[in-house]
């Protein structure tokens, strides 16, 4: 780059600079400066929060023969029973499906989904192989799910989320061809680290920087941008001790290093590869991640032990009605050719998405009615993709982590787990949201699958010859949730009211949380729910 060339982007720097917003100024500080600076930063904005879960709840006092009827056995409908039944209610739970869980779902081997319009796959992984359509990762500050595991005895691993020799892809840079995540991390820490802080040395940042912090921001900038003693972003054997060799380290004859050259600044711009770099710097995606040993519905299973007497499975909710003194819901079962059957209690906590809940006849207030009208649910689409050998780490040494592409798979997920087995192994081959996600829906499950193929053999070309099977999950077409999770329209105006009693109803779920689609959201919620309606009976 010519003088004048980094002259003009010094200018528009500062001119950016002028103009920067909240969001903006965060994506600049996870870039550079990494997830603890990012976090202090999104804390005193306002943004960062830990889970406010503080321990177990206690429901002190006796609440007689009340009786609540739970419906839905989803995590929130299960912890909701749990504890409800360790107060002291007698607790009814109903459960469309034929197994509780909810969207924390595993499928294996052996297992069977029919998806709306009838489409059946027959899941046909090898012994041991597992694909998680829904929730995949736990963040280690969802303090309530992680007690849960430890309480129920759920065996955790570590989920690999940012993995440095996972790759960046864009069809429209660099040919085509993938990028490693480090070498694109550590150029454009370097390249934007050089630029500041010649910006810096020549007085360009003006008030933004005082004299006394100068120095100390120059010298933060040349050790976290690896850049020389003239703040130059160069071809060293120090930049590739971060950014990878050219030719690695060895031992014997011939066995020096070389450096490897860095990705010039305007073509590492240009290629867009940067937009991921901060997705492991989010607060529910930093390190440590956890996933359950063997699959995420161990949780589910792990709660199902405790509360499957309380559950009456394969029942489908088809009205819902409550007076002042209870709650009725007529329901189907739809293992048999049985008539219509009824269950009443005293209280409902109803955790039915509500994708589903405003097609059932009810009669909850206006107010209700409107809230669940309005609450749309986000699309998505996952690949579970086995192979027949574990080539990403036998090829390619990449053990866990995401590759992130701009292709409609959106991202290729490496198991966190059984490295170096041989063998069969199962990628996330693909994990796509709304609009990226409505193109899968309209398909078939097969011609999914090999559009997923087509697609990560860009990436990784053995996907031809190495595919085993596979399975897919479109969640608009998922006949018990309709959808992955709860979008709001207008959280400020309706969020309140959708946690209101309504009569002797309760909402709860995932969709009732500001932590939408994440695991810990709906155990919050079923928690806070039979708190409040412990409160009531109680105190009236």
């Amino acid at each position: 780059m010519s003088p004048g060339q980094k002259g003009k982007e010094r200018k528009n720097m500062q001119r950016a600079l002028g103009q920067v917003t909240r969001r903006d100024l965060l994506t600049m500080i996870g870039a550079t400066a990494g997830s603890a600076a990012l976090y202090q930063a999104m804390t005193t904005l306002g943004h960062a929060r830990s889970s406010p879960y503080k321990g177990p709840v206690n429901l002190q006092g006796d609440p007689g023969a009340a009786k609540v009827l739970i419906l839905g056995a989803g995590l929130a409908g299960m912890v909701a029973a749990l504890e409800l039944r360790a107060a002291g209610y007698e607790v009814e739970v109903l459960e469309y499906r034929e197994k509780a869980g909810g969207r924390c779902w595993t499928l294996r081997g052996g297992d069977t989904y029919t998806e709306l319009g009838g489409f059946r796959q027959d899941i046909e992984y090898a012994e041991g192989n597992y694909f998680n359509p829904g929730p995949w990762r736990i963040p280690h500050h969802h303090h309530a799910i992680l007690d849960y595991c430890r309480r129920l005895g759920v065996r955790l691993e570590p989920f690999i989320q940012r993995n440095h020799n996972a790759y960046l892809h864009s069809t429209a840079a660099f040919g085509g061809k993938p990028q490693r995540f480090r070498e694109i991390a550590t150029d454009f820490r370097g390249h934007t680290s050089e630029l500041l802080a010649k910006a810096v040395d020549q007085g360009n940042l003006g008030e933004l920087v005082s004299d006394e912090d100068k120095e100390m921001l120059l010298e933060a900038l040349r050790i976290n941008g690896v850049l020389d003693r003239d703040f130059g972003y160069v071809k060293s054997q120090h930049t590739s001790e971060f950014r990878g060799f050219q030719s690695w380290p060895g031992g014997g004859a011939n066995a020096a290093p070389r450096p490897s050259e860095p990705i010039a600044s305007d073509d590492l711009l240009q290629s867009g590869l940067w937009r991921w770099l901060g997705e492991a710097e989010t607060v529910n995606h930093q390190e440590t991640m956890f996933q359950p040993v063997g699959g995420m519905d161990m949780i589910a299973q792990a709660f199902e032990r405790e509360i499957t007497d309380l559950v009456r499975y394969n029942t489908k909710v088809i009205s819902i009605k409550q007076d002042e003194t209870g709650v009725t819901a007529i329901y189907e079962d739809t293992a048999s050719d049985a008539e219509p059957q009824e269950t009443r209690a005293e209280w409902c906590i109803c955790t039915i998405p509500f994708s589903i809940l405003g097609q059932i006849e009810n009669n909850f207030s206006d107010g209700m009615k409107g809230v669940i009208d309005k609450v749309h649910y986000a699309g998505s689409v996952k690949f579970g993709l086995e192979f027949n050998r574990r080539f990403w780490e036998e090829d390619e040494h990449i053990y866990g982590g995401i590759s992130y592409t701009d292709l409609p798979i959106s991202l290729i997920g490496y198991p966190s787990n059984d490295y170096l087995s041989g063998g069969k192994g199962v990628l996330v081959g693909g994990y796509s949201q709304d609009a990226g996600a409505y193109q899968f829906t309209a398909m078939a499950p097969k011609e999914r699958i090999r559009k997923a193929l087509e697609y990560g053999a860009i990436i990784h070309p053995q996907y031809r010859s190495e595919f085993s099977t596979g399975a897919s999950v479109v969640w608009h077409r998922v006949p018990w949730a309709l959808g992955c999770y709860g979008t709001w329209n207008n959280r400020k105006a309706d969020y309140d009211r959708a946690t209101r009693f309504d009569g002797r109803t309760l909402m709860a779920g995932e969709h009732i949380s500001y932590l939408p689609g994440w695991q810990e959201g709906a155990l919050l919620s079923g928690l806070d729910a039979i708190s409040r309606l412990h409160d009531r009976v109680m105190n009236g």
